[in-house]
């Protein structure tokens, strides 16, 4: 194998060849001309991409790996790594977006002259584009000499898919691949703080990232980033260059401790910091300019990248910082929360739903400031906003209605934006007179000033949920099942059975799994996805694909039995009607059963057997996944399949009725308990 020769694990194996990974792990136990491990670990080996493709090709696997995929696997195998492979490879995509006849004149020639001309082009494109401080260094030839043959493939795909979205696609792969590595701000919250700063010509992140928050600006003319790892620095550069026209000014370095832009006076400053950090310079930054409102404690690290930002507006600029709550009642911050009061700085408080951003597990906050104007007098409100989701339930990041955040928010934000005041929604949003927060505390967390909306809804609305109740229980009875008999005698006590995996290979039903996240979408009309949460539930489609996503999801049909792999439950749904079309969504299995041959409700009955489910699985070390190839089934006449399905159908009715009533009779007894404690509903 020629040294520095890609390698690829059995799960990129398994994505080359369009197969599960159990797939790659058959392979390899029943073929001793599969290739042997190069490298890797003994439970994680890594094998050559090229005997790979080699055997898949022989075997009638693989006509042609997909161009994206060998792509990928040319840039994770970079003999000097993925990340310097990805900057190589945006320098190439910005000169092939700039100046596509340019890159077909150099690409003409061998590789080697190719690695010697390229460095002068490139450098041409990298001064043009990007202003001092500039972020992204221009490679020189033997720098670029192992990357022509990638550099050749990015250029490729980026005819057949554009640059911008090449480009994507990769730094993708590659955020995925190290998911410890990198913070990542989502899509969503980084719409919603563009949202709130609204038009901006010159925009800045100081602790940039990946760059989602200044994608997220519409139309600026100038972005401004500076993130601390060099390396992250460059990538930002060239996404944001490959994003839009707008000039961009990227540096590396610590913002607190070695601002690039220090003479900025910019429109909007959005930014996702780093929280509790403890070594932010507090030592030798004790007499920085920038500390306006207060010398921030060495456990407010926060509130130093609050007043940073203020120092880099221009007079009536606006800041939208994500928060961690902490920082809204910690007593080691309340004088520099109540200076931002006093002066008008702080103008709203947003708490967002945990699952909203990393860290997930809790609810953060948004922070929407704006630089004093001299020639204005301060607000005498501040607006407190509170997102939390209605259902504690459906919480979580995959389950979170970003559209009915997004209005909630900005439907306060507005009108206090331009009066100053804004009319209260009980429990949602309010404007807080300034003089009220400004206690011994100055907690500013919106929980504590908008107390939730009583459940009942008046007398009228706990009404209406009775008669529900008392409708859904009368249906629960007559759906309950009939008393239990012993089977005939004739039933034999030990059927034959068959497996899941059995009845793949023979064609009677055909497998596919679900990896679609959810997420924001750009389209006028996403498409829903079924998350995991949804089919333990029994809830409609709840998610959205992610913003960027290339790869086709899987569709959901009606009659597609769908089964959760994480966890050892014993839930199963069958696909109806209004669910069909959407995605399938990641941890879910999906056994599409043939009609000829198998029964869907028959199939999902038999799955849900708690014994069948224990046989089925396989334990981690905190974890439960079903291999949903072993779970077993009877093997009957699709007459009798059919006896069993229509059993199985009344079971699943009464159980949706009975989760129903369950939610009704919650709603009812707490809106009892609110109305009878707020006075609404008479004793």
């Amino acid at each position: 194998m020629p040294e520095n020769a890609a390698e690829v694990t059995a799960a990129e194996i398994a994505r080359l060849a369009g197969v599960g990974r159990a797939a790659v792990s058959n392979w390899r136990r029943r073929h001793a001309d599969f290739p042997k491990p190069v490298g890797g670990t003994e439970t994680s080996p890594s094998f050559a991409l090229a005997d790979v493709e080699r055997w898949l090709r022989d075997q009638g696997k693989l006509a042609e790996v997909p161009l994206r995929e060998r792509v990928w696997q040319q840039l994770s195998g970079h003999p000097d790594g993925a990340v310097t492979a990805l900057v190589h490879a945006g320098c190439t995509l910005l000169l092939v977006h700039d100046r596509p006849a340019g890159w077909l004149e150099l690409s003409a020639v061998s590789d080697q002259r190719l690695a010697d001309v390229l460095p002068v082009a490139l450098e041409e494109v990298l001064t043009r584009r990007f202003a001092v401080p500039r972020a992204v260094r221009t490679p020189v030839p033997g720098e670029l000499a192992p990357s022509v043959p990638l550099l050749r493939g990015v250029a490729e795909l980026a005819a057949e898919s554009g640059a911008r979205r090449a480009f994507e696609f990769l730094l993708g792969r590659h955020l995925d691949a190290n998911p410890r590595q990198y913070t990542l701000t989502p899509a969503e919250p980084a719409a919603l703080m563009a949202a709130l700063v609204g038009p901006a010509e010159s925009v800045l992140d100081p602790a940039s990232g990946t760059g989602t928050l200044l994608r997220a600006v519409e139309r600026p003319t100038a972005l401004h980033a500076q993130e601390t790892d060099p390396d992250l620095a460059a990538l930002t550069a060239l996404r944001l260059a490959l994003h839009t026209d707008a000039g961009v000014r990227a540096a590396a370095g610590d913002a607190l401790r070695a601002d690039a832009f220090p003479a900025l006076a910019a429109d909007a400053v959005l930014c996702h910091p780093p929280f509790n950090e403890r070594n932010w310079g507090h030592d030798e930054l004790a007499y920085d300019p920038r500390w306006e409102y207060g010398f921030p404690a060495r456990t407010e690290s926060e509130l130093a990248w609050v007043q940073h930002a203020l120092a880099r507006l221009r007079p009536g600029g606006t800041a939208v910082l994500l928060m961690p709550p902490a920082a809204a009642s910690r007593r080691s911050g309340r004088r520099i929360r109540a200076g931002l009061l006093r002066r008008g700085a702080l103008r709203a408080v947003v708490a967002l739903p945990a699952g909203a951003a990393p860290p997930y597990g809790i609810p953060l906050h948004l922070w929407v400031l704006r630089k004093p104007d001299a020639a204005e007098r301060p607000s005498p409100e501040l607006l407190l906003v509170d997102t939390a989701q209605p259902e504690p339930a459906a919480a979580g990041r995959d389950n979170l209605d970003w559209q009915a955040i997004r209005t909630a928010v900005l439907d306060a934000w507005h009108p206090f934006e331009r009066q100053g005041t804004v009319e209260e929604t009980p429990g949602v949003s309010r404007s807080v007179p300034v003089i009220e927060l400004l206690d011994d505390d100055v907690d500013l967390a919106p929980a504590r000033h908008l107390p939730p909306p009583a459940e009942s809804g008046g007398a009228d609305e706990l009404a209406a949920v009775r008669v529900r109740l008392t409708d859904t229980l009368r249906r629960t009875g007559e759906l309950t099942p009939p008393p239990v008999e012993a089977p005939p005698s004739a039933e034999p006590a030990h059927r034959p059975t068959t497996t899941v995996g059995e009845l793949a290979r023979s064609g009677a039903l055909v497998l596919h799994a679900g990896a679609v996240p959810s997420g924001a979408t750009a389209a006028a009309d996403p498409l829903p996805v079924l998350t995991e949460q949804d089919v333990l539930s029994g809830k409609a489609p709840s998610g959205t694909l992610p913003d960027g996503t290339d790869e086709e999801p899987v569709r959901v049909e009606e009659g597609d039995v769908v089964v959760p792999v994480l966890g050892g439950g014993t839930i199963v749904r069958v696909v109806d009607g209004p669910t069909a079309g959407a995605a399938l969504g990641r941890n879910l299995q999906l056994l599409r059963p043939d009609p000829e041959a198998l029964d869907p409700w028959f199939l999902a009955g038999f799955l849900r057997g708690s014994a069948n489910q224990r046989q089925a699985s396989s334990y981690a070390s905190t974890a439960t996944r079903l291999d949903v190839r072993r779970l077993q089934l009877p093997r009957l006449a699709l007459a009798d399949q059919q006896r069993y399905g229509d059993r199985f159908r009344e079971l699943a009715a009464f159980e949706d009725a009975l989760r129903l009533a369950n939610r009704l009779g919650e709603r009812l007894v707490q809106g009892l308990y609110d109305g009878l404690t707020d006075g609404s509903v008479g004793v």
